[in-house]
C-alpha cells in the first residue's frame, strides 16, 4: 500500500489542531464535494457558502476526515481557522520535501498554459507535482502545496493576482527556486492607480519568496522587462531572458504555422533547436522558450523539455481547434473563449491572420473586463489587428465591445448585440462551409456560450478533426 499523503496526526501537528474522532489517513485534499475523491481530507472553508454545511456530504462521498472549526459527525481535525490551517498544511508539505526543486509562473497572459506545459516536462523527468486548472489564488496555492506528495522531486505553481500585495505572500508560501513572468500588460488595470506600471510591480512580487541566487525568467520583448529585471536583481536573483534578441538566453529565431501546429526555431543557451508544436497561437514561440528555461532551472534535460512541448496539446478554451461538419461541408472553430484581454486577443487575431482559411475568417468577440479607464480605447484598438488579420466578419457582444463595433468598417460588421446570448442566433446563422471562426472574450462576458453554440452546429459525422 502506498504511503498516505497525510495522517491525522501529521495534519494536527502542522495546523496546531486537535483530533476529534478516530485517527485517519488521507490520499488527497479537497475543498469541494463536487470534485472530492474517496480518501480525501475535506477542508471546510468559509465563503459564500460555509463548507461546514457540506461535511456530511463529503463523508458520505468517502472523505477520510475533515478539517473544521467545530466537532461533529465523522473524524475531524479541529482548528481555529480553516483557511489559515490550509496555509499551514501547505507550508508543512513544502518543508517535508526539502530537496524538491520548485518553480512558479505568473504574468498577464498565458500563466495556466505555460504552467501545464512545464508540468508535462517535470512529469517526464521524475516524481513531480503541479497546480491544476487555474488554482493560483490565496486558496489555490496553499491547496496545491498541501496536495504535494512527500517524495516530490520537482513542482510548479501558478500564482495570479487581481490587486497589489496578493502575489508576495503566495510566493513566500511556495518559496520558488525559479519564476517565470510570461508577460505584463493592461490586465486588471482598473485595480491599479498607477496603471500598467502597477501591474508590472505586482507581478514582480513573485520574487519576494525566492532564495538568493534564484532564477527570474523574463520576457525581454515586453516593455516592462527593464523594470522587472531591476526588481529581480534587487532581490539578488539571476535573470534569464527569452525574446527575439540574439543576446537573450533563449532567442526566438522564427515561428510559423506548420500544418495543424507551429514550427519554432530558436537558440537556447547556445543550442539551436527546431521544434514542432501542437499549439497554433503565435505567442507559443515565446511561451515555449519560457517553458524550456524553467525546465532547465529545475534541472530537467533540454531534450525532455522538447519532447514534452512537442506532445503538449492546447488546453480547453485556450485555442483548441475543431473541424465541424455542417450541411454542405465543414467549418473550423477556434475556441479561445476561456478568458481575454487586449494582449491575448491581439495574439489570437495575429494567429488567425497567419493561418490559411479556405473560406472566410470570422471573429466573435465579447467584452474584455477589468480594463478600467483604458477599456474603450483598448476595445477600439482591436480594429487594427483585425484588419491586419484580414478578418472578413466581426461579431461583437457586450456594451464594452461597442467601442470596437463603432470603428469597424461596414464591410466587416457581422453583427452586434448587448450580450452573448442575444448575439448567438445571429452568429450561428452566419456560418458557412469553409469558414474559420475565432471565439474570444472574458469569462464573465460569456464568450464560452458562443463557442458551445457553434460546436452544437455539427451534424452527421460530428467532429472531423
Amino acid at each position: 500500500m502506498s504511503e498516505p499523503l497525510w495522517t491525522s496526526s501529521e495534519v494536527a501537528a502542522a495546523t496546531g489542531g486537535a483530533l476529534s474522532g478516530e485517527a485517519f489517513a488521507v490520499t488527497g485534499v479537497s475543498i469541494d464535494t463536487r470534485t472530492l475523491e474517496p480518501g480525501d481530507l475535506f477542508v471546510a472553508l468559509a465563503g459564500v457558502r460555509d463548507g461546514h454545511a457540506f461535511i456530511d456530504q463529503a463523508l458520505a462521498k468517502g472523505a477520510a476526515g475533515a478539517l473544521a472549526t467545530k466537532p461533529g459527525s465523522g473524524a475531524r481535525i479541529i482548528v481555529g481557522d480553516t483557511l489559515a490551517a490550509l496555509e499551514q498544511l501547505g507550508v508543512a508539505a513544502r518543508v517535508r520535501a526539502p530537496r524538491a526543486r520548485r518553480g512558479a509562473v505568473t504574468g498577464s497572459v498565458g500563466k495556466t498554459s505555460v504552467t501545464q506545459a512545464i508540468a508535462a516536462g517535470l512529469k517526464l523527468a521524475g516524481p513531480a507535482h503541479a497546480s491544476v486548472h487555474s488554482y493560483n489564488n490565496h486558496i489555490g496555492v496553499p491547496l496545491t502545496l498541501a496536495r504535494m506528495p512527500r517524495d516530490t522531486e520537482r513542482a510548479i505553481f501558478e500564482i495570479g493576482m487581481n490587486h497589489a500585495d496578493e502575489i508576495a505572500p503566495l510566493s513566500r508560501m511556495a518559496r520558488p527556486h525559479a519564476a517565470v513572468i510570461t508577460t505584463v500588460g493592461p490586465v486588471h488595470v482598473e485595480n491599479f492607480a498607477t496603471g500598467e506600471v502597477g501591474v508590472a510591480r505586482a507581478k514582480a512580487e513573485i520574487f519576494a519568496g525566492m532564495p538568493t541566487g534564484g532564477i527570474a525568467i523574463l520576457n525581454a520583448d515586453n516593455p516592462w522587462f527593464a523594470l522587472l529585471k531591476a526588481e529581480a536583481e534587487r532581490a539578488n536573483l539571476r535573470v534569464w531572458s527569452f525574446g527575439s534578441a540574439a543576446v537573450c538566453d533563449a532567442c526566438l529565431i522564427d515561428v510559423a504555422p506548420d500544418g495543424e501546429g507551429l514550427r519554432v526555431a530558436a537558440e537556447v543557451h547556445g543550442r539551436k533547436i527546431d521544434l514542432t508544436l501542437r499549439q497554433t497561437g503565435v505567442q507559443w514561440g515565446l511561451n515555449s522558450l519560457s517553458v524550456l528555461l524553467m525546465l532547465e532551472a529545475l534541472d530537467v534535460d533540454l531534450d525532455i523539455g522538447l519532447r514534452a512541448l512537442s506532445e503538449f496539446a492546447p488546453l480547453e478554451g485556450r485555442g483548441t481547434e475543431t473541424t465541424l461538419a455542417i450541411a454542405g461541408g465543414a467549418f473550423t472553430l477556434i475556441d479561445d473563449s476561456f478568458n481575454a484581454n487586449s494582449l491575448s486577443t491581439t495574439a489570437a487575431l495575429k494567429t488567425l491572420g497567419a493561418r490559411p482559411a479556405p473560406g472566410r475568417r470570422i471573429v466573435a468577440l465579447t467584452d474584455m473586463l477589468e480594463l478600467g479607464d483604458m477599456s474603450a480605447s483598448l476595445h477600439a484598438a482591436l480594429a487594427k489587428p483585425i484588419a491586419e488579420a484580414r478578418v472578413d466578419l466581426v461579431f461583437c457582444a457586450g456594451p464594452l465591445m461597442r467601442s470596437l463595433w463603432e470603428v469597424l468598417p461596414s464591410t466587416r460588421r457581422g453583427g452586434y448585440a448587448d450580450s452573448a446570448a442575444e448575439l448567438e442566433p445571429r452568429l450561428v446563422d452566419a456560418i458557412r462551409p469553409g469558414d474559420v471562426v475565432l471565439v474570444k472574450g472574458s469569462k464573465g462576458s460569456k464568450a464560452s456560450a458562443l463557442a458551445k453554440a457553434l460546436a452544437g452546429l455539427s451534424v452527421g459525422a460530428g467532429e472531423m478533426g
